[in-house]
This record gives C-alpha cells, structure tokens and sequence, in this order.
C-alpha cells in the first residue's frame, strides 16, 4: 500500500482560505501539499518540483484551470489533474476533459471524495508511468546495446522515472 507521504499534492486555487484549509487537512493525513494561488505561480513550482496530483481550480484570475493543466503536462506529463469548480457546465468539463483532466468535482468539494479521488489519481498516474518505463526498458533491450550501454541506459531511466 502506498504511503500518503509519498503522494504530492499540488493545490492551485485562487480562494486562499479554501487552499489553505485543504492544506492544512492533507497535511494531517500525511500527504506532501505545496499550496499556489494563480495558475502562473503553479506553473513556476511545478517546473522546480515533482508533483502526482495537481487540485486545479477551473475559473482563477489570469492563467484559468484549463491551460494550468495544459502548462502543467507540458512540465510534467504523468501529473494527474483534478478539477474543481463552482462553475460547473458540461461545457467546461468537456475542456477540462480535452487536458485529460483526471476527474472533475463540483464545489463545495467533499473532503472524503477529494482523499479518495486524490489517490486514484496517484494510482493511474503510477500505472502510467510503469507503463511508459516498461515500454523503455523492452526498447533500450531491442537496440542491440551490449550491456554496459544497456545498465547505462537503465540507470538513466530509473533516475528519469524516479524508480531505484
């Protein structure tokens, strides 16, 4: 099972209280949280830190939810995005849903449904990325590379994929 230690979580939301609240709850459960309150100062963190799930809020002044995701998978292409919105239309989940948004919730957001959305998203981000890293490794040993190049190669990705 996984710790929630090693889940980190990225709050994006321009509502300081509701962030600072979600916060403060994750962190008593365990979770790593970084707390950001514009889509821009999310996007510079994300580009200094690894993160597995992003709670993106989908209307914020300036950078809005929709493209923070799509900043964000540039950055870090297996980061799960989790949309929360008290502006909820079909319309604006089917563009969360172009940026492979991972679920979208609707304000007020239930504590509990956020956990537990929390660490699916953290389990298919993992199924993924094991996934992408198999799929390296059966490359890497079809190259043809003796083994010096194929334990180079090897190393490389497990650095990359923050696998040891």
């Amino acid at each position: 099972m996984v710790e929630k230690s090693d889940i980190r979580v990225l709050l994006i939301d321009d509502e300081e209280t509701l962030v600072e609240y979600l916060s403060k709850r994750l962190l008593r459960e365990g979770y790593t949280v970084k707390a950001t309150f514009s889509g821009e100062e999310a996007v510079e963190v994300a580009s200094k830190e690894d993160f597995d799930v992003a709670v993106v809020d989908l209307k914020m002044p300036g950078m809005d939810g929709v493209e923070t995701q799509k900043k964000l998978k540039k950055i870090q292409p297996f980061l799960q995005s989790i949309v929360l919105t008290g502006h909820g239309t079909i319309d604006t989940a089917l563009e969360s849903g172009k940026e492979d948004a991972f679920k979208y919730l609707l304000k007020p957001i239930e504590y509990d449904n956020l956990l537990e959305t929390i660490n699916e998203a953290y389990e298919f981000k993992t199924q993924l990325q094991n996934a992408k890293f198999k799929e390296e490794v059966e490359e890497i040993y079809r190259s043809g590379l003796g083994a010096r190049g194929i334990k180079k190669a090897m190393n490389k990705l497990r650095k990359i994929y923050g696998i040891e």
